[in-house]
């Protein structure tokens, strides 16, 4: 009897060793939809084109620490890192305050990136899915880039 316990625990444990969280499993599929070639050189609507459901998203500035970013999303999660350098996203996508897809890199190693219309001034900059965000998706150096198209 203890055997096929332990079994079952040790079982129950690789598996979830082995599972993804919610943000990665999202932002593999975030990715192949945005790498993917029929949605080259086109707008979309952010909130259509993500392959999950997300109410908001946070876009944080170059160098914030991780402290600011726990404390904006309202809590800690494993993986946050700081951003080293300009050119970087560092972007969280939530749904119902649970972190649901994170973006973090150079565009040049993801093979793609998310930028927004304005200038951060330092400043974390929120979307909303409800507000329709429209994104022009341009191919360039093989990098794929979603730049937002000014309202």
């Amino acid at each position: 009897m203890r055997i096929s316990i332990s079994i079952v625990v040790i079982s129950l444990f690789l598996i979830n060793l082995f599972k993804d969280d919610i943000w990665d499993s999202n932002l593999k599929l975030l990715k192949n939809k945005i790498l993917s070639e029929e949605v080259q050189n086109s707008e979309v609507n952010l909130s259509d084109f993500t392959p999950f459901e997300w109410d908001k998203v946070y876009f944080f500035p170059p160098y914030m620490l991780k402290e600011e970013i726990y404390k904006t999303v309202g809590y800690k999660w494993e993986w946050i890192t700081e951003t080293v350098s300009e050119g970087m996203n560092q972007i969280v996508f939530m749904k119902d305050d649970k972190v649901v897809c994170y973006i973090y890199g150079y565009p040049d190693n993801n093979g793609y990136g998310i930028f927004l219309a304005s200038d951060f001034n330092n400043e974390v900059i929120v979307l909303y899915s409800k507000n329709n965000e429209i994104f022009n998706i341009e191919k360039k150096d093989g990098i794929v880039y979603l730049k937002q198209v000014n309202h």
